[in-house]
């Protein structure tokens, strides 16, 4: 019998490693991609806007806080299902897994790991349902990789808490109702819920931009903003606190460029089969061939080590090096491939009629935020060495 030919996107057939559930919950949000997303998000991107009329239809389908408890009104989801999660939103655009990843990951999530029981019940339900929307204020302008040399600072003030401090590159800024703000303190580094009609708290949106163009990106400002300390995150002290959050995040940003280089290849795969020159299919050259065949080659090795992350994640055994290494090792998979992609789609590859441009600008910053590529590979040198080069 002839053998049964292969999917391109999925040479080793990693979806038959996934369990039912898994696969149902990739099959739901591959359709809300392919008939909500792909049609008006060239058209976003090119107009700087976050289709925010989505919001509603994610949170439907359970995609905000997907792997917390359903007691709060979240989807209890497992890790494996979240990291497709995120990769067939990224199919779709960085900016909308951007958006799910830090409302889930970065806002929901500190919530709950690090805070009351009184906090959990008030604020992740609203935030499940997309009716409470969520940045995360840890990055400052002049701080970046550093996030230990912290400016922005709370005193304590009676029963309150004072606030003052700048962050920078926000996702979500503009379109948040709180903010997850983290703040030197007397007792060190502490998170804050701090709603963003708080007096003293503006956000700025970022403008200009050439990468994340259908995301909200702002600047925060908090010019003495007073919250009561309910509103202080108890359960963490530390800058393992965000570094925590910033750990579950990049979990899932392992996944999402696996979906852009998906998106990217599958076009480009067409485009070069029906593209006609010097009288034969672009695809029929070996240049051409020898391109794909690479591109499918690292998008299979990708695949294979978020699998493996997941499962790991879901066992309860992952640890934040794994974690860097699938960060370093799929952003750069994904960015190299998109701009492959380009020049094989020629000069309409410039285009935002074609994905790759724009993934491959997105890839920009997913390869830069929550971790540079530079600062991944030393923390995987120091798991080697036992030698901290920072």
């Amino acid at each position: 019998m002839p053998a049964t030919p292969l999917n391109p996107h999925d040479l080793y057939d990693v979806r038959a490693l996934l369990s039912e559930e898994e696969r149902m919950v990739q099959d739901s949000v591959a359709r809300f991609t392919d008939e909500r997303v792909l049609p008006i998000i060239g058209d976003c991107f090119d107009q700087g806007r976050f289709p925010t009329e989505l919001i509603p239809e994610m949170a439907e389908l359970g995609l905000l806080g997907a792997t917390l408890p359903t007691e709060y009104g979240c989807g209890g989801m497992n890790g494996v299902s979240y990291g497709l999660i995120c990769q067939e939103l990224e199919r779709g655009d960085s900016g909308l897994r951007s958006f799910a990843s830090v409302q889930s990951s970065l806002c929901m999530y500190p919530i709950f790991a690090y805070g009351s029981e009184e906090q959990k019940r008030h604020w992740l339900p609203p935030m499940a349902a997309g009716k409470v929307i969520g940045c995360f204020g840890l990055t400052e302008p002049h701080g970046g990789s550093d996030p230990a040399n912290m400016k922005t600072h709370a005193r304590k003030d009676g029963g309150d808490w004072v606030i003052n401090g700048a962050k920078m590159w926000i996702t979500n800024g503009n379109l948040a109702h709180i903010a997850i703000v983290w703040a030197q303190t007397e007792e060190g580094i502490q998170g804050f819920i701090v709603p963003t009609d708080s007096k003293g708290f503006a956000a700025q949106e970022v403008h200009k931009k050439m990468s994340l163009r259908a995301s909200v990106t702002s600047a925060l400002f908090l010019d003495n903003v007073r919250v009561p300390d309910a509103n202080r995150l108890p359960g963490v002290k530390g800058l393992k606190g965000p570094l925590g959050c910033l750990t579950q995040a990049r979990y899932g940003i392992t996944w999402g460029p696996i979906g852009a280089a998906i998106a990217c290849f599958s076009e480009t795969t067409e485009y070069a089969k029906n593209r006609m020159l010097f009288q034969r299919p672009l695809a029929a050259t070996q240049a051409v061939q020898l391109k794909l065949a690479d591109m499918a080659r690292r998008i299979t090795l990708a695949q294979l080590l978020s699998l493996q992350l997941g499962r790991l994640k879901d066992a309860g055994t992952m640890q934040p090096t794994q974690v860097s290494l699938a960060k370093w090792n799929n952003c750069r998979m994904a960015i190299d491939i998109a701009r492959e992609c380009r020049d094989i789609l020629g000069g309409a590859g410039i285009t935002t009629e074609h994905s790759p441009i724009r993934h491959a600008l997105n890839l920009e910053s997913v390869i830069t935020y929550e971790g540079t590529e530079t600062v991944h590979q030393l923390v995987v040198g120091r798991e080697i060495t036992g030698i901290n080069a920072f």
